[in-house]
């Protein structure tokens, strides 16, 4: 049928208004009944309304705990199998599994192909709008093909209002190629939910500009993507104590952090934690093994690659053999 006809038209406006009604009906899209005047406020009041409406986030993800260690249960053993983790969603979802996704590999030491981002629309649709992007879910299952996607790889699928077609598509081929899902929404008995083997639903309510999920149905996102990302990287070992020990140092900042971790996991000299990393590469679990087990940095190197960079358990070893 020929786009613009009267009939192409009218199936448009028909499917158009069934979105509508559907839309009213979740509760990230009602009305919010606390700041019905918003543009009416003062500065100090919306900075206060700002902060108040944000308050309800942690208590949303915290009612989610189960959902939330199953999925990073998944992901872990997919990962202790070679998998991967892939983010996938539209606009603010999108943007949000791509910030995750590129603030892994310094944190946590990773290559950049371990943890992904992908968003409806492609690289553009990360700071502009692309039209229609997120009603294709064709795209989206294009998007896992591409990717690969086996049994050991994991895909969350993140849609606040629950329903965005690129992420349902998304869903549904990664279960065809025998991938372990998660789904994250900010709404209840969400379609993406239902295409996963784990939906987390965090039920965030109105948002203070109403639709505008950017604002508390974005930050159950980004706190519910941290929660699996570095939960994932703490069973992986990049974690010691609470400290980041795999971290990339690319910047001056990053390098004195590098010697601030050694000095905190060691109590080391400022100096000796500086020759030990020089020693070392850089690599900031070998420094601190290097001086908890007094061994040569050579030493330390070679007997974390030994036990998969398990600083503990190195660490165990060498102290006690």
């Amino acid at each position: 049928m020929k786009r613009g006809s009267s009939v192409d038209n009218a199936n448009t406006i028909e499917d158009r208004g069934q979105l509508r009604d559907f839309l009213g009906t979740l509760p990230t899209e009602k009305v919010g009944v606390r700041y019905p005047d918003l543009d009416l406020l003062d500065d100090a009041e919306l900075v206060h309304a700002m902060i108040e409406s944000e308050r309800a986030v942690a208590d949303a993800v915290a009612a989610q705990a189960t959902q939330i260690t199953a999925a990073l249960a998944g992901i872990v053993a997919g990962m202790a199998r070679g998998g991967r983790l892939i983010y996938m969603g539209a606009g603010t979802a999108g943007r949000m599994g791509i910030l995750d996704a590129s603030e892994a590999p310094p944190t946590f030491g990773i290559s950049g192909d371990v943890i992904i981002g992908r968003i409806a629309g492609g690289e553009t649709a990360i700071h502009t709008a692309v039209e229609n992007a997120e009603d294709d879910a064709h795209s989206g299952a294009l998007d896992v093909d591409s990717l690969d996607l086996g049994p050991n790889d994991s895909l969350v699928g993140i849609s606040a209002s629950g329903r965005t077609p690129y992420v349902v598509g998304a869903l549904n081929r990664a279960r065809e190629r025998g991938a372990f899902t998660v789904a994250h929404s900010c709404n209840p008995n969400s379609a993406i939910g239902a295409a996963a083997h784990v939906a987390i639903e965090t039920e965030v309510g109105p948002e203070l500009l109403t639709g505008s999920t950017r604002l508390k149905s974005g930050s159950a996102q980004k706190l519910v993507l941290n929660t699996l990302s570095t939960g994932a990287m703490v069973r992986a070992g990049k974690v010691y104590r609470n400290l980041m020990v795999d971290l990339r140092a690319t910047n001056e900042k990053l390098r004195a952090r590098s010697e601030r971790t050694v000095i905190l996991a060691t109590g080391a000299e400022p100096a000796v934690a500086a020759a030990s990393l020089e020693a070392t590469g850089g690599w900031v679990k070998a420094a601190i093994l290097s001086i908890e087990a007094g061994i040569p940095a050579a030493a330390a190197v070679a007997a974390l690659e030994g036990n998969g960079g398990f600083l503990r358990t190195a660490i165990d070893e060498a102290t006690t053999s």
